[in-house]
């Protein structure tokens, strides 16, 4: 008699647990392990925390935004939030890079007398849109006495054929990772370059034929970082859907607005490494 009223107690406390934990789990629970103790995270509120995000965002608050989305990478996300999170970190961090905050890797500049922007950004090796960017400059007239915040850190590159990606790195930390082309048949070069040139609305120059920035025939898009490698570099395109092949005649293509983006950043010198 004792030993089925043992076993019934033993099954009825099973039951119960098996009850209390289909429960725990239809309410989206997650245990995390922490530092000293162990964190419950309900997936439901992943929502409330992009919309903190979001609303830090819109006030302006940068870093108080992207600390939220640091906190997200870290969580028990689905792949579309983590896509979705990832994208919004990226942005953020090429907005925090641009926005004249104080920030790790930057410092505060006064003009002086016989300064110019280009010469201020060879000393501080960044680039003149990044510090009329960061502080709201329009042309290029600055004064003595200004007080500029510059970036002072390095940016290097990163290429994987293999996934047709491109990661932009600051001071060691990844800032943003881009969908690029490669070249077909494997043509794009491997190994460590630096970029030693750049131009805007640069000319493609085909079969001893210089064909104009503005034509649809120029394949180069709206920027072009050249390598030390001649012949091979970074530039933009004419046909953003063909971006993620391996296509080209061996340069990295990206998307202009992208390549935009990329080229204000980074200066001459920058290292760029491709591996397969």
């Amino acid at each position: 008699m004792g030993n089925r009223f043992f076993v019934a107690i033993i099954i009825i406390l099973i039951l119960l647990g098996l009850v209390f934990f289909g429960r725990f789990i239809n309410r989206g629970a997650v245990v995390l392990s922490g530092d000293s103790n162990e964190q419950i995270v309900d997936l439901k509120n992943i929502e409330t925390y992009l919309k903190e995000a979001d609303a830090f965002l819109e006030r302006g608050s940068l870093l108080e935004s992207k600390e939220i989305y640091e906190r997200l990478m870290e969580m028990p996300l689905s792949s579309n939030q983590l896509s979705t999170v990832q994208e919004k970190l990226e942005n953020l961090n090429i907005d925090i890079l641009l926005s004249g905050l104080n920030i790790e890797g930057s410092e505060i500049y006064e003009v002086k007398q016989g300064d110019a922007l280009k010469k201020i950004a060879n000393q501080y090796n960044t680039t003149v849109e990044a510090i009329t960017k960061a502080n709201n400059i329009k042309g290029t007239v600055i004064r003595p006495g200004m007080k500029l915040r510059v970036l002072n850190g390095n940016f290097n590159i990163f290429v994987d054929k293999s996934q047709n990606i491109l990661i932009l790195k600051y001071n060691g930390d990844v800032v943003k990772t881009y969908n690029v082309s490669t070249g077909n048949n494997n043509s794009t070069p491997i190994g460590t370059f630096k970029i030693k040139n750049k131009l805007v609305d640069p000319v493609w120059y085909k079969d001893g034929k210089a064909i104009p920035a503005d034509s649809p025939d120029n394949i180069l898009g709206s920027r072009w970082m050249g390598f030390d490698l001649p012949g091979y570099g970074i530039h933009g395109t004419v046909a953003p859907q063909d971006i993620g092949k391996q296509i080209t005649e061996g340069c990295v293509r990206m998307r202009n607005e992208e390549v935009e983006e990329l080229y204000s950043l980074i200066p001459v010198g920058t290292e760029v490494v491709i591996v397969d």
